[in-house]
């Protein structure tokens, strides 16, 4: 893992995309020359900027394919398909760039031979990473310091050999005074020091997990195997880098205080704002046949004079109340009877509004709201007011998602499925604080791009 641009990125990962970016270079060559000598044409020599122009449409289409993400658990006959989808997709979006920029053209025969060569070589490069990424000599070696409450939720989330990609835990070490939640099998008593055990081990890192640490802390072994080049980070910091989530259960006050992120410089809102109104204006101009399409089809469904858009009340930034738009895609008078949850298989979904909703074309009107400096492309879910009170109850520093505007889409929409209940907030919120703590325009474009995979795989809400 580095800290690129307040992120977290994956090492492997990026290696990989520069790799894959440095093949498709090398294929849009290797398709020139081809054409060259199929046609018998002389010269056909890629401009520059067209070749780097392909290799960033692929990148950023294998980006919304998710293929860059560690959570992914395709076989390797699911990344060929992704793979395909997005050297189709790059190749739309070349072909338009080309169509606004036609200096920039490079030939139908030499695009397509291009693509069809950076398929084949991104194909090789995924089925040798494939098995590279989890030869155990080059995970880094993790040991938990603590085996209790908090190393407990460690093992219950991190104990598949899939979550735990680009590392490998030791085990998980008794505290003298701490009782063990942990499987005899996985926790490590200590004969000697800790600085020993590491030395013996080849740990790389260490995560603190203890319960209680006024008692038995070893600060003398951690300080000194920290200046030997040992990592040495918190429980909490370890679920941030590692899930991109904040655990809510053993959040404290104090690691929000000191711990790095919730930028609200003047710099950063305006970016975001310029962000957020070109993605807008964009997406506009790119939907308008869809939204004109799913309007007469609403009306088709219920009759001309049905409503097809729909206005509820959100809270969004700072607590502030507004008037989400959306197209209507259950029955009129829905909530007579006062506000519910929405559920998975809702009975008052209409068949309209059943395809809408899967493939989140009810959200496009949003685009309004985010216009109107009501919301922002990126960001949590904006929440119903009948809902937040109890919520704010039951689940700590719930209010603290609304330090950022609501978005249309947003990390948790991401990374947890569909869910409508009391544990289903909880689990977004942790990834929902994770945003607030961490957004930037780097994360708020890869949610963009990402989202793309959200639409046409139908998961998420």
């Amino acid at each position: 893992m580095i800290r690129l641009f307040n992120q977290y990125v994956r090492v492997p990962y990026l290696v990989l995309g520069v790799i894959e970016f440095l093949v498709v270079l090398l294929a849009v060559q290797l398709g020139a020359f081809v054409r060259t000598q199929m046609t018998g044409w002389d010269g056909i020599i890629p401009h520059g900027l067209s070749v780097v122009l392909v290799g960033a449409a692929v990148l950023v289409s294998i980006m919304a394919m998710g293929l860059y993400q560690s959570r992914l658990r395709d076989g390797f006959e699911g990344i060929l398909v992704r793979l395909g989808v997005s050297c189709a997709a790059a190749m739309l979006i070349l072909s338009l760039i080309f169509y606004i920029f036609p200096s920039l053209y490079l030939g139908r025969g030499v695009l397509g031979l291009a693509m069809l060569l950076s398929f084949v070589g991104m194909a090789s490069v995924r089925f040798f990473f494939l098995r590279v990424v989890d030869v155990q000599v080059l995970k880094r070696r993790v040991l938990v310091l603590g085996a209790g409450k908090r190393a407990a939720n460690i093992y219950k989330r991190i104990r598949r050999k899939a979550d735990q990609r680009g590392f490998y835990i030791l085990g998980y070490v008794h505290v003298h005074g701490e009782r063990d939640t942990i499987p005899d099998s996985r926790a490590v008593h200590l004969d000697g020091s800790l600085t020993d055990y590491v030395v013996e081990n080849e740990v790389d890192e260490i995560v603190v997990a203890i319960d209680d640490r006024r008692q038995k802390f070893p600060m003398d072994d951690l300080l000194n195997l920290k200046l030997n080049g040992v990592d040495v980070v918190d429980v909490m910091t370890f679920f941030e880098r590692e899930m991109g989530k904040i655990e809510t259960q053993m959040l404290y006050p104090g690691w929000l205080v000191f711990s790095e992120g919730f930028d609200r410089g003047a710099v950063r809102n305006l970016s975001k704002r310029v962000f957020d109104i070109s993605a807008s204006l964009t997406l506009m101009l790119l939907t308008w046949p869809v939204m004109l399409a799913t309007m007469l089809a609403i009306r088709l469904e219920d009759g001309a004079a049905a409503p097809f858009l729909y206005m509820q009340r959100r809270t969004g930034l700072d607590g502030e109340p507004f008037e989400v738009l959306k197209f209507r895609s259950m029955i009129e008078n829905a909530e007579k009877h006062g506000a519910v949850w929405a559920q998975k298989d809702d009975m008052r979904v209409t068949k309209v509004g059943a395809f809408i909703r899967k493939y989140r074309i009810d959200e496009l009107p949003q685009l309004i709201n985010v216009l109107r400096g009501e919301m922002a492309f990126v960001g949590p879910r904006p929440e119903r007011p009948e809902f937040i009170g109890e919520l704010t109850e039951k689940i700590p520093y719930f209010n603290e998602r609304h330090r950022v505007k609501p978005g249309i889409t947003g990390w948790a929409q991401l990374c947890y499925p569909y869910g409508a209940s009391d544990e289903d907030s909880e689990q977004k919120l942790q990834y929902d604080l994770y945003y607030v703590k961490n957004h930037n325009l780097l994360l708020d474009f890869t949610i963009l791009i990402q989202t793309v995979e959200v639409v046409l795989f139908g998961r998420g809400r």
